[in-house]
């Protein structure tokens, strides 16, 4: 593999860039599961009388 250059994040703008990706993707997914936690019982229902229960 002669000749292929290794990538390789450096400085500090690049640190705070990958922070903040980890960090937004870290808030969306704790926001979603929040949100299936409060309307979860909801959503089941709706897929039982729509005939879609059976992948649960």
């Amino acid at each position: 593999m002669k000749g292929m250059k290794n990538w390789r994040p450096t400085g500090t703008a690049a640190v705070a860039k990958l922070a903040v990706a980890v960090l937004s993707l870290a808030a969306a997914t704790g926001a979603a599961f929040a949100a299936w936690i409060d309307q979860g019982a909801g959503i089941f229902l709706a897929t039982v009388d729509a005939g879609l229960s059976w992948c649960f």
